[in-house]
């Protein structure tokens, strides 16, 4: 008896079903799922990672006994979940000390290093959003000149020699303000950095 006149067993037809599932799934929904990852990640071959990603997950869930519903909504939710994932581990940074910004210099700025980049996407748009909210609640709770000596030189973009000439207080004790304020915020920045991952 050849090979071809041998009948397919159950299991052989139902695996032969779920790759012509997944292959008619993929060649669907592969131009929707693709432009919705390169709009919210801009480097293309990240993008085509993700999209593979979600595809490989797609074919590991379709062999599983309970199929899955609303296919499309459910590849869209993988592809979302994954972004964030990549966009997660990307941004597992420290968040910047006293002394790696905002610390012992003029030009130190330790605000634009615990924000996210403005470009990163819709996810770190939000982070951003929220970061600055917390920032602003809590100098609110600082000192009033931590707080100014803070805002002038991170916000305004002043120097500590203008606002030691402007002030007569002698730099270093503006640069210790500044420094207090800093250690203040990292603290109150700490649960928001440790619930992201970011």
């Amino acid at each position: 008896m050849s090979l071809t006149s041998q009948s397919v067993s159950p299991l052989q037809a139902l695996m032969a079903q779920q790759d012509q599932r997944i292959a008619e799934t993929i060649i669907r929904e592969r131009g929707r799922l693709g432009s919705f990852i390169r709009q919210r990640v801009s480097d293309p071959g990240e993008a085509e990672d993700i999209l593979q990603d979600v595809f490989f997950e797609l074919v590991e869930a379709c062999r599983l006994p309970d199929p899955i519903e609303q296919l499309g909504a459910w590849l869209f939710r993988v592809a979302r979940n994954r972004i964030i994932d990549r966009f997660r581990k990307k941004r597992e940074l420290s968040l910047p000390s006293a002394r790696q910004g905002g610390g012992d210099g003029e030009d130190d700025y330790w605000l634009e290093q615990a924000l996210p980049a403005v470009d990163s996407g819709p996810e770190a748009a939000y982070l951003r959003a929220m970061v600055l909210e917390a920032v602003a609640l809590a100098l609110d709770e600082l000192p009033a000149r931590q707080r100014e000596v803070f805002i002038a030189h991170e916000l305004e973009g002043r120097s500590f020699k203008e606002l030691a000439a402007e002030s007569g207080v002698n730099t270093n004790t503006l640069l210790g303000w500044k420094r207090l304020a800093v250690v203040h915020l990292r603290a109150r920045l700490r649960p928001l950095y440790d619930e992201f991952s970011w």
